[in-house]
């Protein structure tokens, strides 16, 4: 047998039709790409019930809620390939499964938006979540022999400097799980699936795949963070110390936690800001498209430093009262002016960077991350970049203009004016450069994930861990996802392919990193 599932409760099978996100022309009508690039075997299902007596008792009935604004955002641009979010660990160690099903069932109850359904109403022409009152969700465990299989699949396969375990997930990543409604194959659909995979005789990878309506990059820190120390308990909640945000409640949408006047905007202001996003948009430069026709699929690089390198790059930032996210999008800017060797250095080419900020503390309530949701808003700011710019410079000017934007709350006010120019580029890929649906040069998080390796990660046999969220379909060329753990950064950094290339995104990324080394370097023997 080469994969089976593990659950409490029968249920509908896994889905196993996955299909790459549709072609980016309105027109497409979608192919098989996906099933022959990112196949999964077709799973036998065995069922065993369990008793999870550590739970609290489910509500009798279920509920519903419908979603918000930028969480209707998120359920048009999930189906076309952004906003998947992937949790990957690599274990030295066998997953112990009825622990890791306990410990899935129990988040499920204190956090009811991770047993929700996605359903879109037709009549309405929205979405909203339906959760049951018991959780849905099973594991799929896969063998040596399927494991293989999906490695085989990758793109990469035969690539020895791309690991299996980013294969796997990448592999991961590129599963259809979320359909369109307008596709013949959607359904009411979980928004959390969970898979092991037998990556050898001596590793395990455990993912899971989140919708990013119901669970942002703060709030999937948090729920890994929860996970690994509900597994290194059996499954069960320990002490009463265990924090939870949401205490088995479903929060409301980010729109509905705005303190009350910080999103406020007159309609001449709104239209002008609108038009002003449109007109720029036809003037922004990019990386250069490599593929701009075939479908497409995201891929990861990891841009690593070491403890010395990242302590260094942070005391440049603090130096100039500039947060990380300055010096990260000013390296991505300055080397993707400096890949065009055909342009003079002095020549000036403008370029789009999204901030994104976790906006928890500053809602009405104010949550923490362990309220599982979409609490993130975006700013927008375009900086004129050449070949003769230094990255300290170009990363005070990224840093505050996105400072003082959040000053004056347009992180609030201009929430609604990307959601709809975001879904009407899902609708109208045309109106993008060769329908390639990039809306920025690079994306990047206000702040890391900082992470600090604990005792359950050593039991556990925790050798690797990485999260991050599909980026094909509409959104930036590179999409940071940073983390700094146990002092040394780690970045997960996502691109459409084969729009950019693995080979030029390698480039892109090392000029990165020398470019940032270099300029904590020298403000170290400065």
């Amino acid at each position: 047998m080469t994969c089976h599932s593990y659950k409490a409760k029968p249920k509908p099978p896994y889905p196993t039709s996955f299909q790459h996100p549709k072609s980016l022309s309105s027109s497409s009508k979608g192919s098989d790409f996906s099933r022959r690039h990112f196949p999964l075997c077709t799973p036998t299902v065995t069922t065993s019930e369990m008793s999870d007596q550590s739970l609290p008792p489910p509500p009798a009935e279920s509920k519903s809620r419908p979603v918000g604004g930028t969480e209707h955002s998120w359920c048009r641009a999930v189906p076309g390939g952004t906003g998947t979010t992937v949790l990957g660990l690599l274990l030295s160690k066998p997953p112990d499964i009825p622990h890791l099903q306990s410990s899935l069932h129990t988040l499920q109850n204190l956090h009811p938006i991770l047993r929700s359904k996605i359903h879109h109403d037709p009549s309405r022409r929205d979405f909203s979540f339906l959760i049951p009152p018991s959780p849905p969700l099973h594991l799929q465990i896969l063998d040596l022999a399927a494991t293989a299989r999906a490695i085989a699949s990758h793109p990469d396969a035969d690539d020895p400097s791309v690991s299996d375990f980013h294969k796997i997930h990448e592999h991961e990543i590129n599963r259809v799980m979320w359909f369109d409604p307008t596709h013949p194959s959607y359904s009411d659909t979980d928004v959390m699936f969970a898979t092991v995979y037998t990556v050898s005789e001596s590793q395990w990878a455990v993912f899971l795949s989140l919708h990013t309506a119901t669970c942002d990059r703060a709030a999937a820190a948090a729920l890994l963070r929860e996970l690994l120390v509900l597994a290194a308990g059996g499954g069960e909640i320990e002490g009463g110390g265990f924090e939870t945000g949401d205490n088995g409640e479903v929060g409301l949408g980010i729109e509905d936690l705005i303190p009350n006047g910080k999103a406020n905007k007159s309609l001449w202001a709104r239209g002008f800001d609108m038009l002003g996003y449109s007109l720029n948009s036809f003037r922004l430069a990019n990386l250069e498209f490599k593929d701009p026709n075939t479908e497409r699929f995201s891929q990861m690089i990891r841009l690593r430093m070491n403890s010395d390198e990242t302590q260094k790059l942070l005391a440049g930032c603090k130096l100039r009262g500039i947060k990380l996210c300055g010096a990260l999008a000013a390296a991505g800017l300055i080397a993707t002016r400096c890949s065009k060797d055909h342009l003079p250095p002095y020549q000036k080419e403008k370029y789009a960077v999204v901030t994104l900020n976790d906006c928890r503390s500053l809602l009405d309530p104010p949550l923490t991350s362990h309220h599982l949701g979409f609490y993130h808003s975006a700013i927008l700011n375009t900086h004129d970049i050449s070949a003769e710019d230094t990255v300290w410079e170009v990363a005070s000017r990224c840093y505050f203009s996105f400072s003082n934007a959040k000053d004056n709350n347009k992180h609030f006010s201009d929430m609604s004016d990307l959601n709809f120019l975001m879904c009407k580029a899902i609708e109208n890929p045309s109106l993008t450069p060769s329908s390639s649906m990039r809306t920025a040069l690079i994306s990047v998080f206000e702040d890391p994930i900082i992470e600090i390796s604990g005792p359950e990660q050593q039991n556990l046999g925790l050798h690797d861990y990485i999260g991050y969220a599909s980026a094909h379909g509409v959104g930036p060329s590179i999409a940071i996802f940073d983390t700094i753990r146990d002092g040394q950064l780690d970045s997960a950094c996502v691109y459409p392919s084969p729009l950019f290339s693995r080979d030029q995104m390698n480039r892109i990324f090392d000029d990165m990193k020398k470019i940032l080394v270099n300029s904590s370097v020298e403000v170290n023997e400065g």
